[in-house]
């Protein structure tokens, strides 16, 4: 009753490994295999035991690379100095990893001049950082019949960020708001 409990936490927990495990050494169901040494050169095809054998000669693991092949493939190696690699270079893939947010802007049809050029070094400043702007123009009532005025402020708010970014959507209506998407320029 009590691991009935658990099993399904204990399962799923494993699941989230970040590597793909190996079979290694006597988790190996194949009778024969093609064997490659730690240089990489093939030792050629052999049973499952003299394999084994030669694994434990050398005091290294027998990973089964390539389980698909006929007969599967199996490499001499040190096990646990290949997870700790293969760990730190995924570790390192994430740090180096740059998660671009998209960020909004939302101004009136009606924004004075001082309001926009201080929205527009706020964009600025998203831009500089790598993040996308999204600037929307937010139209209430009676505005709604006058959307050229909303399409003009968004055009005088990308020539301000013209230098730092560029369109990567036109200006287009959702719903009661006009949006504009603006991106970082890439260094070509």
């Amino acid at each position: 009753m009590f691991w009935s409990g658990l099993c399904p936490l204990f399962f799923v927990f494993n699941r989230r490994c970040t590597i793909k495990e190996l079979a290694i050494n006597e988790q190996i169901r194949a009778k024969e295999v093609r064997l490659i040494d730690a240089l990489g050169e093939q030792l050629g095809i052999m049973s499952i035991q003299d394999a084994n054998a030669q694994a434990e000669e050398q005091h290294l693991d027998l990973a089964l690379i390539s389980p698909n092949a006929n007969p599967p493939v199996c490499r001499l190696m040190d096990y646990g100095k290949y997870r700790y690699e293969t760990l730190k270079k995924q570790k390192e893939q994430r740090k180096n990893q740059k998660n671009s947010e998209t960020r909004e802007i939302r101004l009136s049809p009606r924004i004075d001049d001082h309001d926009l050029e201080t929205k527009s070094k706020k964009i600025l400043e998203i831009l500089e950082s790598g993040d996308k702007v999204k600037v929307s123009v937010r139209f209430r009532g009676r505005e709604l019949g006058h959307t050229e005025q909303g399409r003009e402020v968004l055009e005088r708010i990308f020539s301000f960020v013209q230098e730092v970014g560029q369109m990567d959507q036109k200006p287009k209506m959702e719903g009661r708001s006009m949006v504009m998407l603006v991106e970082p320029k890439t260094e070509n």
